[in-house]
């Protein structure tokens, strides 16, 4: 008999959640999904460090000579997530999900260039967009922006999905995919009914994505429906059949060793009685969240999450280029300080406006005249660096 692996890929498209190439190759999955928590923690990796060095050097030739770091690092971000998916493009046959920053998650025109900007990477990397879904987080806003994308022929998935509405409002959007999280969902109920754990058919996160998979395929959405975010595998077989799965590394291996026959759950073709066909507007689909506390906290906390995870990868990537630069990023860091505190924009930082110490003040000001110029910051750092080379 063939193992659970093998049996849910015959009936359901199993996508790898993972940003490590590696688990990629052996998984041979059709497609693949990456978020900024797995791009951070594939860039823990050391076979992956050459990635994240050109991704760098590219960054500051885009940048220019002259540009802070910060420029750099921002720039590199979108980079690294398109050489990521560029390699993991080399071993799946489908597609790849690469993330728009989640702190633009409310900010609609930011986000459609953004996924403008990831595609055009792409493109530029010899890849059609056919093979590339752009997750955005399923705010409103973020709904409003896959729908514009759509029309041009961009494809999107949107992610941090909890709720019917958020799926509702996706679906009338035209997005090419919705990813709900099912473990989250979970994580949520077992916190506030304090229960252990639920059988796979009440779980809630596998009641939610049943009903959206149901309700999509009752009423014609081509919106394709991906769960995600497992806590097990009795989840991920109880949505056997849903269009898409994605799925981590551990639980793959896990399915790949376990036996038995698997039955599908979920058909396209005869779904189950679902609930009147909905609507929504901006005040319908509000309405419909403010309901629902669950999905509210959990949109909330996957953007501070997921914010947070590039933030962190920002300060990677910041002290990996200073390792790459060394006295170039002095310099840069030079820019930065002086225009931190030249708080006027004169072109000078008086004692006033200077946010540090008065010491590191008069060590910069050597001519004792009150006021420090660009060259007066750049001279002390580079002392700094002449000495630390000594």
């Amino acid at each position: 008999m063939a193992n659970l692996l093998d049996q849910l890929a015959a009936m359901t498209v199993v996508v790898a959640d993972t940003g490590d190439i590696d688990a990629i190759r052996q998984f041979t999955p059709r497609d693949a999904t990456t978020n900024p928590s797995l791009i951070l923690a594939a860039a823990q990796i050391p076979t992956y460090q050459n990635l994240i060095d050109t991704a760098l050097r590219e960054s500051r030739e885009v940048c220019g000579n002259d540009a802070p770091a910060e420029e750099v690092v921002r720039e590199a971000l979108d980079e690294i997530c398109v050489i990521f998916g560029r390699e993991i493009l080399q071993i799946v046959p489908g597609r790849v999900s690469t993330e728009v920053d989640a702190r633009l998650s409310f900010d609609t025109e930011a986000t459609i260039v953004k996924a403008r900007k990831l595609i055009g990477l792409y493109r530029q990397a010899g890849i059609s967009r056919d093979r590339v879904l752009i997750k955005i987080a399923s705010t409103w806003e973020g709904i409003k922006a896959a729908e514009v994308l759509e029309k041009e022929g961009i494809h999107c998935n949107l992610t941090l999905l909890f709720s019917f509405a958020q799926a509702v409002a996706a679906a009338e959007a035209g997005v090419t995919l919705i990813s709900p999280f099912v473990g989250r969902i979970l994580d949520w109920y077992k916190k506030h009914t304090g229960r252990d754990s639920y059988p796979g058919a009440e779980d809630p996160g596998v009641v939610s994505v049943t009903q959206i998979f149901n309700y999509f395929k009752t009423y014609g959405y081509k919106t394709e429906v991906m769960g995600a975010s497992f806590r097990n595998i009795e989840e991920i077989i109880e949505l056997a059949g849903c269009d898409l799965l994605t799925i981590s590394p551990a639980l793959l291996d896990q399915l790949r060793n376990s036996e038995g026959e698997l039955e599908r759950r979920l058909n396209a073709f005869n779904p189950a009685p679902t609930e009147a066909q909905l609507h929504l507007d901006h005040a319908g689909f509000a309405a419909m969240m403010a309901q629902d506390p669950m999905a509210t906290e959990k949109l909330d906390e996957g953007i501070r999450g997921f914010s947070k995870a590039i933030e962190t990868l920002e300060a990677q990537l910041a002290h990996r280029l200073g390792e790459l630069e060394g006295s170039k990023a002095f310099q840069h860091a030079a820019q930065e300080i002086f225009l931190l505190n030249d708080l006027d924009g004169d072109g000078c930082i008086t004692r006033e406006e200077w946010l540090g110490s008065d010491a590191v003040f008069d060590a910069l000001d050597t001519d004792h005249d009150g006021r420090l110029l660009p060259a007066d910051v750049v001279g002390g750092l580079g002392a700094t660096l002449a000495l630390s080379a000594s």
